[in-house]
């Protein structure tokens, strides 16, 4: 069956799975986002408990997305893998410190006699919450504004500066999508709460925040994607697959692909419906259209970064060193037989649903963190 698909068709297909991945990730950072809200949200210990514990259900799918996400990356486009986890080490490098601290804190933080006490973890769940949603919001910009590599005729890829990626965060228009992405995590998880947590008071105080959060978050969101649109874009001629800028590339994208232009508008309407039910209607499923929303707009904009004849990944630093799904992918042959692989992943999302709805049979209550029967985190 995948044997039959042409080179460029297998490309295109493995850009869309790691897209999906890319974008379930984003869903799953609510974790993050819970993660930063503890001490707002919670004023008692018993109320931090239960904040942390309802993470705590899902930080493991969070981490596992991202690996899987970093593994088909490496799989299927080796040499974005090499030029930007390679390049631009120190960004991935702290993300990877963010999310190493995450997992010890949930291992030790109610440990009886820890060294270090149960709030020196949280802090350091914070601390993963905050450098964690901004810093892969940073790195996802860089697929449209570029980054400082050039690639010489071995396909060895060498930085320009000796920032190794953290000079990103000086652009602006990459801070705007790492602060949006941080917002948008704090909405979905202050939306999970409402949805996993059986406690008005903290049911409150998370509708209160809510709205604290969302306005922020469309705010950024709106001038992220305005400007996407409005700015010049890396296209690649289809003949001589020179790279040069487009005028609105972005812009010509989305009106080439309206499959793409329907997801995403679609996509921005579920998120705004989640946060609109949730604050008006008190309905505690906000997390589902929010979350289903995030899907289709963040799956949107990594398919305007990669589709239509565009570099996903273009360098500021020499043009023509810019990455594209077809000048960085694997073999068709790799590309092939990790496609009959991929057929495993509709098993594997029915096994997270039944995991998730196996673990969220009950909601999370005062009572449960005194119960000795039960892990606490």
């Amino acid at each position: 069956m995948f044997e039959t698909l042409s080179h460029l068709a297998l490309q295109q297909y493995w850009w869309l799975l790691v897209s999906l991945l890319g974008a379930l990730l984003v869903f799953l950072m609510f974790v993050q986002g819970g993660q930063t809200l503890i001490y707002t949200i919670g004023k008692s210990e018993v109320e931090r408990a239960m904040l942390v514990n309802t993470l705590g259900r899902k930080w493991e799918f969070t981490f596992t997305t991202l690996v899987t996400f970093g593994g088909a990356f490496f799989a299927s486009f080796p040499l974005f893998y090499s030029t930007s986890f390679g390049g631009a080490y120190w960004v991935w490098m702290i993300i990877l410190f963010a999310f190493v601290i995450q997992a010890v804190s949930y291992e030790f933080r109610s440990r009886p006699n820890n060294l270090f006490g149960s709030k020196t973890y949280e802090i350091f769940l914070f601390v993963n919450g905050l450098i964690g949603t901004i810093l892969i919001g940073v790195a996802v910009a860089t697929f449209f504004t570029g980054a400082n590599f050039y690639i010489n005729e071995m396909n060895q890829s060498h930085w320009a500066t000796s920032l190794h990626g953290l000079e990103a965060l000086l652009n602006l228009h990459n801070l705007t999508l790492g602060l949006t992405i941080f917002f948008l995590a704090r909405v979905l998880g202050l939306l999970y709460f409402i949805n996993s947590i059986d406690d008005d008071v903290l049911y409150d105080r998370s509708v209160k925040h809510l709205f604290y959060n969302a306005i922020p978050f469309v705010v950024l969101f709106l001038i992220f994607v305005v400007w996407l649109l409005l700015r010049d874009g890396f296209a690649v001629n289809n003949e001589t697959m020179m790279v040069y800028m487009e005028p609105f590339k972005y812009w010509h994208n989305l009106l080439s692909m309206p499959i793409v232009f329907i997801s995403l508008f679609v996509g921005v309407i579920g998120v705004l419906y989640g946060i609109v039910v949730a604050l008006i209607r008190k309905s505690t499923n906000g997390i589902w259209f929010s979350g289903i929303g995030t899907v289709l707009t963040v799956l949107s904009l990594f398919l305007l970064a990669g589709f239509n004849n565009t570099s996903f990944y273009p360098s500021y630093a020499d043009m023509q060193s810019s990455l594209t799904i077809e000048n960085s992918s694997s073999s068709k042959f790799t590309l092939t037989v990790m496609s009959y692989v991929s057929l495993l992943i509709p098993f594997v999302v029915g096994y997270i649903y039944y995991a998730w709805r196996a673990i969220n049979k009950r909601k999370i209550d005062r009572d449960e963190m005194e119960s000795k029967e039960i892990h606490i985190y």
